[in-house]
């Protein structure tokens, strides 16, 4: 079944004021992502259609700014397809994506066949999951989620419940991966990069504050025998599905990504961290989570900044990562008191130092450290002693 707004691209982020046939596009997915009273013409981005993209950015933890980019629009694109309107399968093509997919996911969680996570891309885990429920229901096993295995799982759905056994297992994981740092890969995304500057306020470049803060990170993380490793140099930008191929490709243990933060308005100011999540079950990264905290209550508790706290999202570097991963918005460059603390290169030594207590702290266990009290020397010295046996 095909939906009216299918192949809207976009040659740049459609927002308040724009007008043609790519706005009649986005409107019908706008429309087919919940409601939306009728505009004062369909070709026309008015103020109600910006309201209802930004009810939806709000309900799916992105942005919500009422500007459509890359992120806002796949989003789009997957919300028009609810599970039945089309057969799902392992494709040799492109995957296949969509909400659709993801509530396949999410019953399959439930059920306990599928460990996660829920991320509404059809992979070879889902195409496995699928069959062994086939199999199970004395339905054909082709991995093909057609009429008969739906009326087979909503028989099935009125009888069982289940937990997520995924936020069970990323626990078990890292319980499993030892209390030292030393031979882990940390992945540092510096934001932005290349011809977007991202944030630009008080003389200040987004990505100039995120690539220093990394490579100070960085340094620090080699010290204790971690592996660092960047999504970018000081020069070129990939986009955020790049980012997290790299981390991908090297094995990462986590995911940092590095921004900072803008308003108009002037009076915004503080720090704020975002791990993967929403609603569904299954698609929550618990290890994301509580390595988010422990990011956000560490600079906290070094720098004084404002406790902006830890919220889920669905931003595209946390959801398309396989490994916990947090994003950090250190500050805000246009509030004159965070970008003279961001402009100090002492203050980045503290979030670097920050960051490296934070990821040892997801390792050690809450009771091992206070908040805020543990130095770079006692990681050092802790490392020496898991080392030697004396731990």
């Amino acid at each position: 079944m095909q939906h009216p707004g299918e192949g809207l691209s976009l040659d740049g982020p459609l927002r308040l004021g724009n007008r043609g046939e790519k706005v009649v596009a986005l409107r019908r997915l706008v429309e087919r992502a919940g409601s939306l009273p009728p505009g004062a013409a369909p070709d026309v981005f008015d103020d109600t259609l910006e309201a209802a993209v930004r009810a939806f950015q709000q309900r799916r933890g992105l942005v919500a700014d009422g500007v459509v980019g890359v992120q806002t629009l796949r989003a789009l694109e997957g919300a028009r397809w609810h599970l039945g309107d089309r057969a799902l399968l392992l494709t040799d093509g492109p995957l296949m994506r969509g909400d659709d997919v993801a509530t396949l996911q999410e019953r399959l969680v439930v059920l306990g066949l599928l460990p996660g996570p829920v991320d509404g891309v059809f992979g070879p885990l889902t195409d496995r999951a699928l069959r062994e429920l086939q199999r199970s229901l004395g339905v054909e096993p082709d991995g093909v989620c057609g009429d008969a295995t739906l009326r087979a799982m909503d028989a099935l759905a009125r009888a069982v419940g289940g937990g997520d056994p995924w936020a069970l297992r990323q626990q078990a994981e890292v319980a499993d991966a030892g209390l030292s740092l030393a031979g882990k890969v940390v992945v540092l995304d510096p934001a932005h990069g290349g011809i977007d500057r991202g944030v630009v306020a008080e003389g200040l470049h987004e990505d100039d504050i995120a690539f220093d803060v990394a490579t100070r990170t960085a340094a620090r993380l080699r010290t204790i025998g971690v592996e660092p490793v960047l999504t970018r140099d000081a020069y070129d930008g990939p986009d955020d599905v790049t980012r997290a191929a790299r981390a991908e490709e090297v094995g990462a243990d986590v995911v940092l990504s590095i921004h900072c933060d803008g308003l108009t308005s002037p009076q915004a100011s503080g720090v704020a961290t975002f791990f993967w999540g929403d609603d569904r079950v299954g698609a929550r990264s618990a290890t994301g989570e509580h390595l988010a905290s422990l990011v956000q209550r560490e600079i906290v508790a070094r720098t004084g900044m404002t406790d902006l706290r830890t919220h889920a999202c669905t931003f595209d570097i946390l959801r398309v990562t396989k490994m916990p991963a947090v994003q950090v918005e250190l500050g805000y460059l246009t509030h004159a008191a965070d970008a003279a603390r961001l402009a100090d290169p002492g203050f980045r030594d503290l979030v670097a130092e920050a960051l490296v207590v934070a990821i040892q702290r997801l390792y050690l266990g809450e009771e091992d450290a206070v908040t805020g009290t543990l130095r770079l020397e006692d990681v050092l010295e802790y490392a020496r002693l898991v080392e030697s046996g004396s731990r």
